[in-house]
């Protein structure tokens, strides 16, 4: 049965220069509190691996890694119904005010999507908005191996000029 989900407010600042989008945080992350909660989500190590920091369970020192490397974190759907966890089930989608959190923090110059959904849904409510599709870090993405899910986001930081070339 198709239940109603609201997701998390941003996590960015003034520092921001790259803003990651997913589409609507999992039945585990609303359950937790936390973006990416579910434990074989590979977005927490893929982070801690471009930045080369040690990995952490602490929500709180994850939220700091990502402020401190210049990226902002959040998700194209503010609401939307969805049975389970899976961006297939959907619906209904009322999309976060992308434009809104871009004019508050204007360093954000590079955008990028976690999987399919959430570039799907950020070209239908904002189709003026560049850009770059990125893999899904969902476990349901597991047959993508977490090195290239690592060489797709550290092409992008590096892009952004977050990080430096590899």
């Amino acid at each position: 049965m198709a239940q109603r989900a609201k997701g998390f407010p941003p996590i960015a600042d003034e520092n921001s220069r790259a803003l990651i989008l997913g589409s609507m945080p999992s039945v585990k992350s609303l359950a937790e509190g936390q973006y990416y909660a579910h434990p074989r989500n590979r977005f927490w190590p893929a982070m801690f691996a471009i930045f080369g920091e040690p990995f952490t369970c602490d929500y709180n020192e994850r939220k700091a890694l990502l402020l401190r490397r210049g990226v902002a974190l959040w998700d194209v759907a503010e609401e939307c119904e969805r049975t389970g966890s899976g961006d297939a089930t959907i619906k209904e989608v009322v999309p976060n005010d992308i434009a809104a959190l871009l004019a508050r923090f204007p360093a954000i110059t590079h955008i990028g999507a976690n999987g399919v959904f959430a570039a799907k849904t950020l070209k239908k409510f904002f189709p003026e908005t560049n850009f770059v599709p990125l893999p899904s870090t969902s476990p349901a993405n597991a047959a993508l191996p977490l090195p290239r899910i690592i060489s797709a986001y550290a092409a992008f930081f590096a892009q952004a000029g977050i990080i430096e070339r590899r």
